[in-house]
């Protein structure tokens, strides 16, 4: 008889280290983490006594810095058990995380850690340190610095505030100790990537994130938490990650591995094979580009196939969650679902159960093609400031193209503008050392404002646009550009978009051409691939603009873009021109395409 781990509620544990506390002690020996480790190349496997060996000698390390309750630490890593570690080892000593993006912009990160006031800091080498140290300014309240890795066998040589781990760990584990204390004192604060001006630090309490994760788990609903093992590939300093793919997989006793980067998910999904997966729409949209340009070359016979699978397995999935009539052609679903959909779903591992998407809103093109090969995507709904997650989709009920139904002990309501704002014990402590920005997004009877439009039928959420990210064009006619460039970025041609028109007579956009069909595309327009100057093509710029037409034909007539500015460059989060769940900052981009623009007017 096979014994399932004890799920740990938010009332147990009480907080965040006492959590890991519990899962530690009453599941020692079964396996938490899965890692790569590059000089043996494989996978290293730790259970949960293992975890608490290393986390108690990280806090005996933070302990030798004579660090106070309620001192901030910051940690610049990508997901590891390292992360993992260094985080229980600083909220079990009652201080307060800070967690940084691996790619974020040096200048930023030392904004973040000044803003904070942060005394230490762990990053993963030397060189990560020397880009972010020449930003440092001397008054800094960062009183060490420590290196997972050093060119330099003793780094303290070069700065006295560096250490190298191996230095600065023990080597022998000891008791590993919990803050304990009340669940409602601030745990972490996270910066914020946001689309404007700097980033503000969102003060979370342990209680905030452990009713989050809580919550999560009910709604989901799901009934073996044992078979639960997660491949993580968001990074852990982004809430919806750290929400989704570590508190909720300690509380319920999953398993989780951490991939080896984005780049190589593909094969890591082969080797892990995982059951859930925590992701954001581009990572799928991705993957159905890829998908269309295959089936492109393919016979049309084929495509007829694919497209059939697709079909039928939709209203096979319609017919399971009793929103549809049963239809006779799903007899077909067994047989199709072999030939094609099982295969969709091996190059996923094989075993994928949950695929949480949130961050921004899945087309419904590609929802209904992935449900369709019977790809469970459960689409939520959330913000930094909510802990982060809100609103979920589940087993029982999936509309792939709401952002799920409301959690349990979460309130929503629509207020002036249709704003969705909520209410309840995930909502925020509030932004660090900034009551305006505070009393700003929080009404006066205590809802957080979203910013986004939705509208709300029984339980289920639907979120019908952004506040602030209309174009109100000279005519007066509003265009919601989000959702045109994501039609447009369908386009296998198109890695990303940027509609532009604020004022004017007519829509532009900024195109980012996919650089794996950009030579083909060059050469049927007999153009040289290689020559920047290709890009500016007349003949060229006319079928980009039938190709965004097509993609547009479900927009009103107004909605049509006239000229475009081609790029081969892609916006990345390095040139601080894209969120790290790959949302384009619209005013960063803007403003450093500013001649493109003008000169399409």
């Amino acid at each position: 008889m096979r014994i399932l781990p004890q799920l740990i509620s938010c009332d147990t544990a009480g907080t965040l280290d006492r959590l890991f506390r519990i899962r530690c002690l009453t599941s020692p020996d079964r396996l938490a983490y899965r890692y790569f480790d590059r000089e043996t190349k494989t996978w290293p496997e730790v259970n949960w006594k293992q975890m608490a060996d290393l986390t108690s000698r990280w806090q005996q390390g933070l302990e030798k810095e004579n660090l106070s309750k309620g001192d901030r630490v910051a940690i610049q890593l990508k997901n590891s058990i390292e992360w993992i570690a260094f985080e229980q080892a600083a909220l079990g000593l009652g201080l307060v995380v800070v967690p940084l993006y691996v790619d974020d912009r040096a200048d930023n990160v030392a904004y973040i850690l000044h803003d904070a006031g942060v005394k230490v800091l762990l990053v993963n080498d030397d060189k990560q340190w020397q880009d972010l140290s020449v930003h440092i300014d001397e008054d800094s309240s960062l009183k060490r610095v420590v290196l997972l890795s050093s060119s330099h066998a003793d780094p303290s040589q070069q700065n006295e505030i560096l250490s190298l781990v191996e230095n600065w760990l023990p080597d022998e584990p000891t008791h590993l100790q919990e803050r304990g204390g009340d669940p409602h004192k601030l745990a972490t604060i996270v910066y914020t990537s946001g689309t404007t001006g700097r980033p503000k630090g969102v003060m979370l309490s342990h209680h905030n994130i452990l009713f989050d994760a809580d919550s999560l788990l009910k709604q989901i609903g799901i009934d073996d938490p044992y078979s639960l093992e997660l491949l993580s590939f968001l990074p852990l300093s982004h809430m919806y990650e750290r929400t989704i793919g570590y508190y909720v997989p300690m509380m319920a006793g999953a398993m989780v591995s951490y991939a080896r980067s984005v780049q190589q998910l593909a094969e890591d999904f082969q080797t892990i094979k995982p059951t859930m997966i925590v992701t954001v729409p581009r990572i799928f949209e991705r993957f159905y580009d890829k998908m269309q340009q295959k089936l492109s070359k393919g016979s049309l016979v084929k495509r007829a196939i694919f497209n059939l699978a697709v079909n039928t397995g939709w209203k096979h999935f319609k017919f399971k969650q009793k929103t549809a009539m049963f239809r006779p052609i799903t007899v077909l679903n067994p047989l199709l679902n072999k030939m094609i959909a099982s295969k969709v779903q091996q190059l996923l591992g094989g075993r994928l159960r949950i695929a949480a998407s949130g961050g921004a809103a899945l087309p419904e093109t590609v929802a209904k093609t992935f449900v369709g090969l019977g790809i469970n995507i459960f689409q939520g709904y959330g913000m930094t400031e909510s802990s982060p997650a809100v609103t979920m989709n589940s087993f029982s009920l999936n509309i792939p193209n709401s952002v799920g139904e409301i959690m349990p002990g979460v309130e929503l309501r629509i207020g002036n503008n249709d704003e969705l704002q909520i209410k309840g014990p995930v909502v925020m402590l509030g932004y660090w050392n900034n009551h305006q920005a505070t009393s700003e997004v929080m009404t006066e009877d205590g809802w957080l404002r979203t910013g986004d439009k939705a509208r709300i039928d029984g339980r289920s959420v639907y979120i019908t646009g952004r506040i602030k990210d209309i174009l109100i064009m000279s005519n007066g006619e509003k265009v919601p550009p989000v959702d045109m460039e994501q039609a447009i970025t369908l386009e296998q041609d198109f890695e990303q978009a940027l509609i532009v028109g604020e004022g004017k007579s007519y829509l532009s956009a900024l195109i980012v051409l996919n650089g794996d069909s950009w030579p083909q595309l060059a050469q049927q327009h007999g153009l040289d691939p290689l020559d920047i100057e290709s890009l500016k093509d007349k003949k060229l710029m006319s079928t980009i603009l039938k190709t965004i037409a097509k993609a547009l034909h479900d927009f009103p007539g107004y909605a049509k873009v006239r000229r475009v500015s081609l790029s081969l460059k892609p916006w990345t989060i390095e040139d601080g021109f894209v969120t790290p769940t790959l949302k384009i900052k619209r005013a960063k981009v803007v403003e450093a395409y500013e001649k493109e623009i003008e000169a399409m007017y």
